[in-house]
Order: C-alpha cells, then sequence, then structure tokens
C-alpha cells in the first residue's frame, strides 16, 4: 500500500501547477497524488501535458490517480468543465477524459453523485433532499449516465469508482454496482463522509469492500448539537473514524491500495468563513425516512461511537467543536483565516503520522515507491 494526497487539498496545489505539486509530493515524503480529476492535470486534455506528469511520477516514483468528476446529471450545471470537454456534449467530454487518463495508465477513476453546498443548513446542504428532483429521481438518473458510459468504460480497461460522498449510502452504492457491472464500476472509499448518512464507518466498509478501487483517507468530529450531530473535518486520528479496523479492511481488499490523504484545504487556497456547521439530523424524520437501510443495530453502533468520542472530548483528549474551530484546526496562535499553508503541511503530516503508526502496528507495508502503471 502506498500513502499519497488528494491532490485538491494538497497545499498550493494550483498555485504551482501539477508538474510541481509531484515534487512538492515527494518533499512531503508522501507517495502519490490522487488528481480529482484528468481535467487537473491537463484542462484542454493535451496528450504532451499528460505524458509529462507520467513520466515525472515515475522518476519520482510516485502513483498518479484520476477522476471524472460529477455524475448526476442535476448536477451537470455545476460542473460546466465537462459539457466543454465534450464541445457540448457531457457523455462526450466524459468519455475523452476516460480515454486521456487511460492512455497515460490511469484506470481507476473518481466519480460523485453530487456537491455538498455549504451555505445551506443541515440536510439542505445535500442534493440528496433537493425539492425539485427526489433522490430516487436522481440514483436512476446516475446509473443511466453509468450504463452510457459503460461501454467506454470497459473498452479502455476504466472502472468509474463511486465515492462514499456527502449524499449517497454505502447501500445505494452497491445496489448502482450491481446494476451497472463490478466490471466497469467501483468504489472511492471515503473513510469519514457515511457518518454523515447515518452509518458507521466500519459498518460501511466492510459493505463495500469488495468493490474498494480508491480511497480518500480523512477523520472527522461527530458530536451532539441542536438539531442533530455537528460533522468537522480532523486529522487522522482525532476524530471517530476507527482505523485500526478500517486499514486491515482495505488491507485485505487489495494489499497495493492507494491511500489518499484529504484534509481541510488551507484558506490560502480556498478562502472561506469560518466553518460552518455541518449538521447531521438524525433525530428529523424526513431526514430519517430518507435513510431505509439503516438498521437498529447499525444505529446503535453508531451512537456508542458517538458515546466514546463525546467522551474523549470531555476529558480534553480531543478539542470540542468550538475549541477546534477557534483555535484553528489545533493551532491557537492562529486566527481563523490563518489557516494557512503551515497549519495545512501539520494537518497533512499528523494524518500521515496516524496512518503510518497502524500501518506499523498491524503488520500492514506500506510501500517505499510506486508499482509503475502501464500507459496504452
Amino acid at each position: 500500500m502506498k500513502l499519497g494526497i488528494d491532490g485538491q487539498k494538497l497545499p498550493e496545489a494550483k498555485k504551482r501547477g501539477p508538474l510541481a505539486s509531484l515534487d512538492h509530493v515527494k518533499e512531503l515524503g508522501l507517495k502519490g497524488v490522487f488528481f480529482t480529476t484528468v481535467l487537473d492535470m491537463s484542462p484542454n486534455l493535451d496528450v504532451g501535458e499528460l505524458r509529462d506528469i507520467r513520466a515525472k511520477a515515475d522518476d519520482l516514483g510516485l502513483y498518479i490517480e484520476s477522476g471524472l468528476g460529477k455524475i448526476n446529471p442535476y448536477c451537470s450545471a455545476e460542473a460546466p468543465e465537462l459539457r466543454a470537454a465534450g464541445d457540448g456534449d457531457i457523455i462526450a467530454g466524459l468519455t475523452r477524459m476516460m480515454e486521456a487518463s487511460a492512455a497515460i495508465g490511469c484506470r481507476e477513476m473518481w466519480v460523485s453523485p453530487g456537491n455538498f453546498k455549504p451555505a445551506y443548513p443541515g440536510r439542505l446542504a445535500v442534493d440528496r433532499f433537493r425539492t425539485d428532483v427526489t433522490w430516487e429521481e436522481q440514483l436512476l438518473a446516475i446509473e443511466r449516465v453509468l450504463q452510457k458510459l459503460a461501454p467506454a468504460a470497459r473498452a479502455n480497461g476504466v472502472h468509474m469508482n463511486i465515492e462514499t460522498h456527502d449524499e449517497i449510502t454505502s447501500f445505494e452504492i452497491v445496489r448502482l454496482i450491481e446494476k451497472v457491472g463490478a466490471d466497469c464500476v467501483g468504489v472511492v472509499l471515503d473513510t469519514a463522509n457515511m457518518v454523515q448518512r447515518g452509518e458507521h464507518p466500519v459498518f460501511a466498509a466492510k459493505r463495500v469492500a469488495p468493490y474498494i478501487r480508491q480511497t480518500h483517507i480523512k477523520d472527522a468530529y461527530v458530536g451532539r448539537a441542536p438539531g442533530g450531530f455537528d460533522f468537522q473535518p480532523r486529522p487522522c486520528g482525532g476524530g471517530v473514524v476507527d482505523f485500526a479496523s478500517i486499514l486491515p479492511i482495505l488491507a485485505d481488499v487489495n494489499s497495493e491500495l492507494n491511500l489518499s490523504l484529504e484534509i481541510a484545504q488551507s484558506v490560502e487556497d480556498n478562502r472561506r468563513q469560518a466553518n460552518p456547521r455541518q449538521c447531521i439530523q438524525l433525530e428529523d424524520p424526513i431526514w430519517r425516512a430518507g435513510h431505509p437501510d439503516l438498521t437498529a443495530e447499525e444505529l446503535d453502533a453508531y451512537i456508542e461511537m458517538v458515546d466514546a468520542y463525546e467522551k474523549r472530548v470531555a476529558s480534553g483528549e480531543c478539542p470540542s467543536w468550538e475549541e477546534f474551530e477557534s483555535s484553528h484546526y489545533g493551532y491557537p496562535t492562529y486566527e481563523i483565516q490563518s489557516y494557512g499553508y503551515n497549519e495545512a503541511i501539520a494537518f497533512i503530516r499528523q494524518s500521515a503520522q496516524h496512518i503510518e503508526n497502524l500501518c506499523a502496528e498491524k503488520g500492514i507495508v506500506l510501500s517505499s515507491t510506486a508499482t509503475k502503471q502501464k500507459a496504452a
């Protein structure tokens, strides 16, 4: 297994560009980059640019991974670059992206079923609870898009890997894979997102385990708050995610799986106001009705997980939501808009150290170099 990072959250990624970002990752002691989409490597899908990135990654012993983007057609207007890649035809654009990525050996490709809207409160922040179209209609539309793309995926040896994202459940992802085919659809396991759907991270990881082909390794605070439960990104080891249980699941799935850290993005890369409360409305009747697959057993385990974490917070082992936000991700000398490069790097190092320590403890081998990926 190799420990790298999600390129979108890598500090100064846009400023440095993809080639210099590979140098940056090497300097940080990480082993690869998960570029969110192939357009992040080359907005015009330039063959020469993509080959240069592939060659440099190989020279540095780094893995590179890539993706396609949002596959929910009700979100298409929020991703105009996908339409542009196909000269107005989104399916053509996604197909061209797939072909370009496969040509440099990146055949595991991230896809996502929606967007998170931090400006809206509670359940309305996710597409699952849109009021202009039902989630069932969106899932059917996502399935149809995957079916349209499936022939190109099979022809290029590509897996379109659905992220365990903010708005979708692991149950629904498995059903989509079963309908479209595991030969061309898989999973990007985000180790923390499922808690926003009331799912226990270990339960969810076991559910999707046979299909995991990419990862986002991250942790989160989850604690009781008015209206439900608060969610807040934390460095690995500082939240509710039981990596001691999840990492062996991943190693059993694929001992050469890439582990890509996803961190809180620096405000120098993405200016923002104070972190909005991402409320999980577990007690809300509408929210609960929207999650019919959740079992009493898993909900009980979820509450036990939160209870255990709240004891860590109460003891002072982990900061509260307010303490963490006001101290700017655990660095009390900084104001909210000062979570910059140095703080993001510290977030990376803390997360990497936790994963490395657990892998050593569990006998999971983290490779020091990446296996060269075969280009077309």
